[in-house]
């Protein structure tokens, strides 16, 4: 139970509306995310160290050492950010599980990263030796600031999960902070990167160190950005948001994950600077994005050409690039914010993305993921070769690796250290935002120990059973989000009395005995979602969800169906559980042939209807394509 140790999480502002509460004082204990936690840490991490040494990215350090990496190198500019994160991952991993044979292996990668810095911090394999271009000269696509940046997290996951570790990680990244500030400082190189991601890093390195140089060179960057200091490219200076200076922008754009990136950070800097121009910024971005340039799965980045959000209401499900990383950005940036501000539609967002983007990236073996998350697959996919690297968007189905292999280091840490973006607290005491089965064991800052134990089979059922396992003399307050999916139909039961509640959270402040229970029952049964009218690309269609999920109709769920384009769904039947699965009633229909594929008659361009099909079961769009070549569609056209 903590008291004055510091909180095992990835992110501690000094200040804001409510505190985090970490891996130690938050265990899940089974449910949805602990077996997902458990595939990552049995199957991933070593998944991942297979191919980081097979495709010779860690091998890249030792290069360096032996000076050897002009000839031999392999790997992308930013290939040393993937050892990094995964360094992160297994740092997480660690203080959740203790695992001492994940020790030695993380150590054996730190002596290596170690042997290749140089003396004044500089650390990349990229740049900066003989035979390779120049340090800092290629600032717009050498990522060499932003590799630096998942250094310094791997770092601060390390410095939380064992203080005083003798590895020596914390030291390398302080250094190669250190540099980066030399570097980029007020008397150095007026630049910054074109890939966002050292704001952030810097600002929680300064809070695990003390040293506010690093969150001053941090807000520099911030102040920097916006004002055409990296060249123009192809896809306009926009991708890297360096068109328009923070403050001024009104909308999260350009490429995805950059974008969520750097609103992390700007977040960051604004909570610690306190200034609220900054934070309000970032909040009209959230808002305006989440409201016109988000997908039903929570999903950000409409692009394939550059990853990056399209203009407003632009959401085609079928070329929907939304990129896992740039889920994982946005559940940073909106715990950011949720911890700034207390609103729980932060939270909404979180748990959309966490279980319809974060969740659908890796099989259920945990050793492939997907880069893009599509939600329309209109042809049969194709198995990716497992024993090479595919293109990033170009695997349609669930790969190994990929040459830009980002995502999966990013769901390891994700999942890792998923405990942390759990709960919070406040003066007043408790506050649950994602519902898991779990414990948590936290102390107020009077010293006050709190203690509760979670049951539920959440997200497959909505009943969130809360019991306390402490006693107190002086009340404090229990605090519960209401999905704003639950718009009707729920509940909250204490002491017996069962009252409706709506959207937000509600709040039972009482002087708490051991024992007691409070049941939140969120509705469960299947819905239709109707999309804005402006996104024309689904106009005509619904989603079908239930609770925090988003399903799809899969072609191997209907016998008989090569694609499940040849399906409409009948509205006038509301989706209901048929044998514990979620099924709608559909018409099959056959499109007329044309040789002009235009008509001036309505009912004669309308395809024939075919056989009534009832009960068609969904799918959970996490769990699509783990049974082999499908066609796939969240959004289904109606036969109204």
């Amino acid at each position: 139970m903590s008291g004055t140790a510091p909180t095992v999480a990835p992110v501690l502002p000094i200040r804001g509306q409510l505190r985090p509460l970490g891996l130690d004082e938050i265990r899940i204990t089974g449910g949805f995310w602990a077996e997902r936690q458990s595939v990552n840490a049995l199957a991933t991490l070593e998944h991942i160290e297979y191919w980081l040494e097979r495709e010779g990215w860690i091998r890249n350090f030792d290069l360096a050492v032996q000076g050897d990496l002009a000839r031999d190198r392999r790997g992308r500019e930013f290939s040393d950010s993937e050892i990094y994160k995964f360094l992160e991952a297994m740092a997480w991993e660690i203080g959740r599980t203790d695992d001492p044979e994940l020790e030695s292996r993380f150590r054996a990668v730190v002596r290596r990263v170690a042997a290749a810095q140089e003396p004044d911090g500089y650390l990349n394999t990229k740049f900066g030796r003989r035979g390779q271009a120049p340090r800092w000269s290629d600032l717009e696509w050498g990522h060499e600031i932003y590799c630096i940046g998942h250094l310094l997290q791997a770092a601060v996951a390390r410095a939380r999960t064992r203080p005083g570790a003798d590895d020596g990680l914390v030291e390398v990244a302080r250094r190669a902070a250190d540099n980066i500030c030399e570097t980029f400082g007020p008397d150095g190189i007026d630049g910054l990167c074109g890939h966002a991601e050292i704001e952030p890093a810097l600002v929680e390195f300064a809070r695990v160190t003390g040293d506010d140089r690093y969150l001053a060179q941090a807000a520099l960057f911030v102040d920097r950005r916006g004002h055409g200091r990296l060249s123009d490219v192809e896809f306009g200076r926009e991708y890297f948001q360096d068109e328009t200076p923070v403050r001024e922008a009104t909308v999260l754009r350009g490429h995805a994950v950059r974008a969520n990136y750097l609103a992390a950070g700007v977040v960051d800097v604004a909570v610690e600077l306190k200034d609220a121009s900054l934070l309000e910024s970032v909040r009209n971005q959230w808002k305006n994005a989440v409201a016109r340039r988000t997908y039903v799965t929570g999903g950000q980045g409409s692009r394939h050409q550059d990853e990056a959000f399209g203009g407003d209401f632009v959401l085609p499900p079928d070329r929907a690039y939304s990129e896992t990383c740039a889920g994982i950005g946005s559940v940073m940036l909106a715990w950011r914010l949720l911890l700034a501000d207390g609103d729980p539609r932060y939270a909404d967002l979180i748990e959309r993305t966490l279980f319809n983007v974060v969740a659908t990236s890796p099989s259920a073996d945990g050793r492939s993921f997907f880069y893009t998350n599509t939600l329309h697959r209109r042809e049969l996919g194709t198995v990716p070769d497992a024993d090479r690297p595919s293109l990033r968007a170009a695997a349609s189905l669930r790969a190994p690796w990929f040459e830009v292999s980002c995502c999966p280091t990013n769901v390891a840490r994700t999942l890792a250290s998923l405990a942390a973006y759990v709960a919070t607290s406040d003066d007043e005491g408790l506050q649950l935002h994602q519902y898991l089965p779990g414990t948590v064991e936290h102390r107020l800052a009077d010293g006050r120990a709190l203690c509760v134990t979670v049951a539920t089979e959440y997200p497959h059922d909505g009943e969130i059973r809360v019991r306390i396992d402490s006693d107190d003399e002086r009340p404090w307050a229990l605090s519960l989000r209401v999905p704003g999916w639950a718009a009707q139909g729920a509940t909250l039961t204490v002491d017996g009395d069962t009252r409706p509640v709506g959207p937000g959270v509600v709040t039972e402040r009482r002087t708490w005995r051991r024992g007691d229970e409070v049941v939140l029952s969120l509705p469960m049964a299947p819905r239709f979602s109707y999309p804005d009218a402006r996104i024309d690309a689904v106009r005509g269609c619904v989603a079908v969800e239930r609770g925090p999920l988003v399903f799809a109709l899969e072609s191997v769920d209907v016998p008989g169906v090569e694609t499940v384009d040849e399906l409409c769904v009948d509205t006038s039947q509301p989706p209901r559980l048929f044998d514990g699965r979620v099924t709608v009633r559909c018409r099959r229909g056959r499109p007329h042939d044309h040789d002009w594929p235009y008509r001036t008659d309505s009912a004669d361009s309308a395809p024939v209807a075919g056989e009534q099909l009832d009960q068609v079961p969904l799918v959970a769009y996490h769990a699509w394509a783990n049974r082999g070549p499908s066609t796939m569609r969240v959004w289904l056209p109606t036969t109204n």
